[in-house]
């Protein structure tokens, strides 16, 4: 049920939604989506720096559109009750913190909310501050987020009233090594290494999204396990594997506008590494009717996904090393951010799973 109407009557309804930071990449995202998807109808757009601002002077592919002449309004001055009053769903692309602070009066409010950023990832407060450097405001709604990680958690999704989507980088890596953490052939340690695109860098100018300072250059950053994302992951594989897993992870900001590529490596206890032909079996039962997981029989680049909701995985074994490597591509701004989003939205509210989801790549 959904605000006491059965799932099957929901279809029929077009769910009212908002997009708070619109103004960022993810935000956009957000709303390209939204505007080609069946069931939903945009109903208002938030932010902060750009709030009295038309959608087409933040966006100017906008301009002529139905949606250009639209004002971005103030987030923090929109009162709970008028944003309820306007939308069923609110999806966050915002800076941590926000979400963590507003989020009961806005769920008091009746919202269905879809968090994009880090608030509600964690279930550890503690766990929360050491990585973004603040005291969650609501630690009481923690244990009721739903990890919006759909393959894996479809089920807890349902008729769900607050989802804590995962990040781009946790995406491409748990859903990459998750059959072996749960066949137990990945114990205690994995290695990921991963490729992003820049705009996973955000918006806001700085050092990591000048061309000046990313063109023709690639660097690696967060390293030994400084990543504020490497903490999900473990969460998540832990939970998997019903025991701590060490997660090793490199990434890598490489010159391109979006696109994310992780290579896992897993050293499975000796005697027990599996034949490539065991190994694609395991994985071709466990992704058996994901739409958006494509098993593919070369290592994946990003541009077969660019634009896509889709993540591609393939396996490898070095029987020599008696190493596992798994190689996944996803767009970090679609199935990295606000395709998951909806994906898992679509979910939460009774529609159809991969409504309003590109399946084909933008290419070139």
């Amino acid at each position: 049920m959904i605000d006491g109407r059965p799932f099957g009557a929901v279809y029929a309804a077009r769910m009212r939604i908002g997009i708070a930071g619109i103004s960022g990449y993810t935000g956009i995202e957000l709303l390209r989506l939204a505007l080609g998807h069946p069931h939903f109808e945009l109903t208002w757009v938030g932010a902060e720096r750009a709030a009295g601002k038309t959608l087409d002077s933040t966006w100017p592919s906008l301009a002529g559109t139905r949606y250009g002449s639209v004002v971005i309004e103030n987030l923090e001055q929109t009162p709970a009750a008028d944003l309820a009053a306007r939308c069923d769903v609110l999806f966050l692309a915002l800076p941590h913190g926000i979400a963590a602070r507003r989020a009961p009066e806005w769920l008091a409010a009746g919202l269905t909310l879809v968090d994009l950023g880090a608030d509600f990832r964690l279930k550890d407060p503690a766990a929360y501050k050491a990585a973004y450097g603040l005291e969650h405001a609501s630690p009481e709604l923690l244990p009721g987020a739903v990890y919006g990680l759909v393959e894996l958690n479809r089920a807890a999704l349902v008729g769900a009233k607050l989802i804590a989507c995962p990040g781009c980088y946790p995406t491409a890596v748990t859903l990459a090594i998750a059959p072996l953490v749960r066949a137990g052939l990945a114990p205690q340690r994995i290695v990921a290494d991963c490729l992003s695109g820049v705009s996973g860098a955000g918006r806001n100018p700085g050092p990591r999204n000048l061309f000046c300072e990313v063109a023709e250059s690639a660097a690696a950053y967060g390293i030994a396990g400084t990543h504020r994302h490497v903490p999900e992951i473990e969460q998540t594989l832990a939970e998997l594997g019903r025991g701590p897993v060490d997660v090793v992870f490199t990434p890598h900001l490489v010159p391109m506008n979006r696109g994310m590529i992780a290579t896992v490596h897993a050293f499975p206890a000796a005697g027990s590494l599996p034949s490539l032909a065991d190994l694609r079996a395991l994985y071709a039962e466990a992704y058996a009717g994901d739409a958006m997981v494509v098993l593919v029989d070369a290592a994946p680049g990003t541009l077969e996904v660019r634009g896509t909701n889709r993540i591609f995985i393939h396996v490898a074994v070095d029987a020599r090393r008696g190493a596992l490597t798994v190689v996944s591509a996803i767009d970090n701004l679609v199935k990295g951010a606000a395709g998951q989003a909806i994906q898992a939205a679509n979910i939460a509210l009774g529609l159809p799973e991969n409504a309003g989801l590109p399946l084909h790549a933008l290419v070139p």
